[in-house]
């Protein structure tokens, strides 16, 4: 199978599912992420034009530790916008490009502004790259969605779980490639995102039945749904 996850910022995936995605890996899966947004804004210090290009690195870094694709938009931080036929036609071309069988994102009602808007882009988009006569040309199908969990996870309630028992370490590792955020964050901000990210992982777990687990919550729309189990 073919599998996109698209996410704003280049550590959101290794946040919400890069579990989920190594898994599909070892499956045999082609997975491509796209990060929407370049990350630019993400720090008190480092300048914009500087930081993008650092969290650019950081986020192939991670990826290749799964065997797993990873591409941009750039758009700046900050800058996603739900309306912006532009950065939608973007993403459908890239639907078009990659033909997913399904396509992970952010929920719509997560916390911060620039996911909500991703996730509007990625729905939208998802349809837009189903009218072969429309854009660039090309055709994908309409394929589910899957939203990746919130922020700590508040505010969402799974409808599928996936067992990342045995990538765990490898999501934190993955994680901690991201130095310019987590660097940051442990010393100015005293939070440990690494132990965050585990713990929210344990908890998932928890609710079904393993040690650490992924949630998610499929996009119930026609003709989005299928019998078929997607995720691994």
């Amino acid at each position: 199978m073919n599998v996109l996850a698209i996410g704003c910022h280049p550590d959101d995936i290794e946040i919400s599912c890069c579990g989920t995605l190594a898994k599909c890996v070892d499956r045999g899966d082609r997975v491509v992420v796209c990060h929407v947004a370049n990350g630019n804004m993400g720090h008190e210090i480092i300048k914009p034009d500087e930081l993008r290009l650092i969290r650019r690195e950081e986020a192939r870094r991670a990826g290749a530790l799964a065997g797993i694709e990873v591409v941009t938009t750039d758009v700046g931080d900050l800058l996603p916008n739900g309306c912006s036929v532009e950065q939608r036609d973007k993403i459908a071309d890239l639907i078009r490009q990659v033909q997913p069988d399904f396509i992970i994102t952010h929920g719509p009602n997560d916390y911060m502004p620039d996911h909500r808007e991703v996730s509007k882009l990625v729905f939208d988009a998802s349809f837009v790259a189903s009218c072969p006569q429309y854009g660039n040309g090309g055709k994908a199908a309409v394929v589910p969605i899957f939203y990746m969990d919130n922020l700590a996870g508040l505010n969402f309630v799974p409808t599928e779980f996936v067992d990342i028992s045995d990538k765990i370490d490898l999501k934190i590792e993955m994680l901690e490639c991201h130095e310019s955020q987590l660097k940051w964050m442990r010393d100015h901000d005293n939070i440990d995102f690494a132990e965050f990210v585990r713990t929210c992982s344990r908890f998932r777990g928890i609710q079904c039945g393993v040690q650490y687990a992924e949630a998610f919550c499929q996009e119930l729309v026609w003709p989005k749904v299928t019998t078929r189990r997607l995720l691994p």
